[in-house]
């Protein structure tokens, strides 16, 4: 769009009309979900909520109008609609994100909910969410059950950077840690860990031509690794959880065979659950009760 602001703002368009002209021009550049995303990234440079949004009367002033054309250019080019407005929302925590460091996806929230319930009898958990990225499966935990001890791990410095202000902007207590999967961890917690959660990377080289191009724009290393993760953690969960403990992990929809087979190596009562479309997507273990 040649300027994609002139686009928003011609004629003095209404805020109805903005939102009519921007989806068109977004479907026509096939972008998916092209209403809600235009409805997103209004509501970030308005600060207003849906609500808000539907019952303005005014349009956009002129600085508003560029910064909006020139976000639904970039937008058809492939940038997350979330690197567009800084923000991601997982569960109720809206949470700062950047480029650079893995997007939450709603899927993940399945991850959380088996995590919780593997945790929920337990009194005051210990728990390890590798990987953690933004900090959302950490950071939700730890709203969740606020009795809780929460590590985050992370290999990436910029991630844990990101996990920590958004600790302190949300208020929520949890400890985040630089370095590979559980090499940070204190090691008198060896043998007493309630949980480790983790959503590594798991997609295999040869599925990333495939995705999405908003997708490919994730950081290599936090995207594609296949069930390598997987098979450490598995063998790692054997040393760290406390008798009973449980690992859970988010997977890809065709790992649900390798992924069993690599927690059956060391952990019990293995099961796949599926997410809210009925995709597999989460692989649970626990290390039996007698280990020792």
């Amino acid at each position: 769009m040649t300027g994609a602001g002139a686009f928003v703002d011609a004629r003095g368009a209404s805020l109805p009309e903005t939102i009519r002209r921007s989806t068109a021009y977004l479907e026509r550049h096939g972008v998916e979900s092209a209403r809600a995303t235009v409805e997103v990234l209004l509501m970030s440079f308005l600060g207003a909520d849906r609500a808000g949004l539907y019952a303005r009367t005014a349009g956009l002033d002129a600085r508003t109008a560029k910064l909006f054309g020139r976000a639904l250019c970039q937008r058809c080019q492939g940038v997350p609609v979330q690197h567009l407005t800084g923000r991601q929302q997982f569960f109720d925590l809206v949470l700062d994100v950047r480029p650079g460091v893995f997007v939450p996806r709603p899927e993940t929230e399945t991850l959380v909910e088996v995590a919780l319930e593997a945790i929920r009898a337990t009194s005051a958990p210990t728990v390890v969410d590798v990987g953690t990225g933004t900090g959302a499966v950490a950071l939700a935990i730890a709203r969740f059950r606020p009795d809780a001890r929460v590590i985050a791990t992370d290999i990436a410095p910029s991630a844990v950077t990101l996990t920590s202000r958004n600790a302190v902007r949300l208020g929520l207590q949890i400890d985040i840690l630089l370095g590979d999967l559980l090499g940070p961890v204190p090691p008198d917690l060896r043998g007493h860990l309630d949980l480790i959660v983790s959503n590594p990377p798991y997609v295999a080289l040869h599925e990333l031509e495939a995705l999405p191009a908003e997708v490919k724009r994730e950081p290599y290393e936090a995207l594609v690794g296949g069930t390598g993760a997987h098979r450490r953690l598995a063998a790692a969960a054997a040393v760290w959880l406390a008798p009973g403990g449980w690992l859970v992990s988010e997977i890809g929809e065709t790992q649900r065979g390798e992924v069993e087979a690599l927690f059956g190596r060391t952990l019990v009562d293995v099961e796949v659950l599926p997410d809210l479309a009925g995709r597999d997507r989460v692989v649970r273990g626990r290390r039996a009760d007698g280990a020792g």
